[in-house]
């Protein structure tokens, strides 16, 4: 079953799961018992042969969904271990009624040992839920550090213990789970940056109590649909022409980088400008008219021609290898007040950071490096918290923002969107200026600036996973995108 397409912070579902429960004439303990029968139902139909399972149960409420499970895996018929961190007699309330009626099985609880039981097949970690706030404590760190080096498989309740459900930052050390099963409503931090290695199979529980929550909670995140480019690319009119899809520019490739431009070009082609023209250093001409002679070619610093470029242009895709030096920089300046939809990436970036300015009408694509130095700060507090840096970024420079890596982010100043396709095969070069000329294609066929940015994610992303699908991730080029763009806009 396709996972919900919205996402929630941890406060919104600590306070909605009880206004929900409520709603719904349950108790709070009526939800912890249908948590652990989704939990278990979901661990068993993926280890079907699977003879003894290890629970690992936490101080809190998530302890209480690992004694469910244990209790409904008792039954089944399955050998039970239940290690407990802390005085199971100190658990809140519903939690220590789960206990009980593990105890009232006559199950045995133990501390956690030294070595995990031999005939272990899977561990359940009910350790750490959406509270956790702060840093794992030392002495749980071996813990953890144990489960993942077991070599087991590891079913995590809610979030992998030790992951921020709010922004996917790992607190010290995090339990790397081959399936997550998250409940209520999806959590915002499971499904970007560090979150994406820790996570594994995503799963959704809704416990009968989806419906009520969200009609009294907006998303925090929404993921990108493939529908979108339904409503934004419908199918042509017989009678169109080229110069009604759209004109795209492209400004790049300095001298001995002309291959950043021939990709942002091929890709800008490939879906579906009308027209599509690039301006580059004069060493680029010949070979970028070879590889791509779809797309019109001059050099740069003629500048009677350059200027005619940008009037004649519906949008503007700036940065792939433009270079930092004199030329490039002056580019930049003649380009920073121009009034079109624009896509800055790359090099261009790196000029942002210099002289920043807000502009409405630019997306900008920066990856977490460049993002760090657009707000003057470390690549680690962005991934830290990479929903307040597209937010932060957002608020500088205007426009939408678009946060690469894994699980992309895009921001326009109302709604953060997130891309859950995508793979490790991606982290190579030439990438970003591929979904540069995706998004400088859509910009020029006058579909706004957010739904340009998410559409251009969406489809980039995608192509990669076909490719991927059939090639395999490792090895995969940019270059390897471009059929598949055609693909999956027609």
């Amino acid at each position: 079953m396709p996972l919900p397409s919205y996402f929630y912070t941890a406060q919104q579902l600590k306070r909605g799961e009880k206004d929900a429960a409520q709603e719904r004439g349950l108790e709070l303990f009526n939800l912890m018992e249908r948590a652990g029968q989704a939990v278990f139902t979901i661990a068993f139909a993926q280890f079907p042969t699977s003879h003894h399972w290890l629970i690992c149960c936490g101080g809190g409420n998530n302890g209480g969904d690992g004694y469910i499970v244990a209790v409904l895996a008792r039954h089944m018929g399955i050998d039970v271990t239940v290690w407990q961190l802390g005085d199971p007699e100190k658990l809140p309330p519903d939690a220590h009624r789960a206990y009980l009626q593990w105890k009232e099985l006559g199950g045995v609880i133990y501390a956690p040992q030294s070595e995990i039981p031999e005939s272990t097949d899977v561990i359940i970690d009910a350790l750490f839920g959406i509270g956790l706030k702060a840093a794992l404590r030392p002495q749980v760190i071996p813990l953890v550090d144990q489960l993942n080096q077991s070599g087991k498989p590891i079913v995590a309740i809610d979030v992998p213990s030790g992951l921020c459900a709010d922004t996917g930052q790992v607190m010290g050390a995090c339990i790397k789970a081959q399936h997550t099963v998250s409940l209520i409503g999806l959590k915002q931090g499971l499904v970007t940056g560090q979150a994406r290695c820790y996570v594994g199979t995503l799963h959704y529980a809704g416990l009968g109590v989806e419906e009520v929550f969200a009609e009294h909670n907006k998303p925090s995140l929404v993921a990108i649909e493939g529908k979108l480019r339904h409503k934004l690319l419908p199918p042509r009119q017989a009678c169109t022409h080229k110069g009604q899809n759209g004109k795209a520019l492209i400004i790049g490739g300095n001298e001995g980088m002309g291959g950043a431009l021939i990709l942002c070009a091929s890709a800008c082609a490939r879906t579906g400008a009308g027209l599509s023209a690039a301006m580059t250093h004069s060493d680029n001409v010949t070979s970028m008219l070879t590889n791509t002679p779809e797309v019109m070619c001059t050099s740069w610093s003629k500048q009677h021609l350059f200027e005619e470029r940008i009037k004649w242009c519906d949008a503007l895709a700036l940065g792939p290898g433009l270079g930092r030096d004199d030329q490039a920089l002056q580019i930049m300046q003649q380009l920073s007040a121009l009034k079109v939809p624009k896509v800055w990436d790359a090099d261009a970036l790196y000029f942002l950071s210099h002289q920043s300015n807000y502009d409405a009408q630019r997306i900008i694509t920066p990856h977490p490096v460049e993002a760090a130095r657009l707000l003057g700060c470390e690549v680690e507090d962005i991934e830290q918290d990479r929903f307040a840096a597209i937010r932060a970024l957002q608020q500088r420079y205007g426009g939408v923002v678009v946060l690469k890596g894994a699980g992309t982010l895009v921001y326009d100043g109302q709604e953060i969107a997130v891309c859950l396709q995508g793979n490790p095969g991606m982290a190579s070069g030439g990438m970003g200026d591929v979904l540069t000329g995706i998004i400088v294609a859509l910009l020029a066929q006058k579909i706004s600036l957010s739904d340009a940015a998410k559409l251009g994610v969406w489809l980039h992303s995608n192509a990669a996973d076909l490719n991927a699908k059939s090639h395999g991730q490792r090895g995969l080029l940019a270059s390897d995108l471009l059929p598949h763009l055609r693909e999956l806009l027609n």
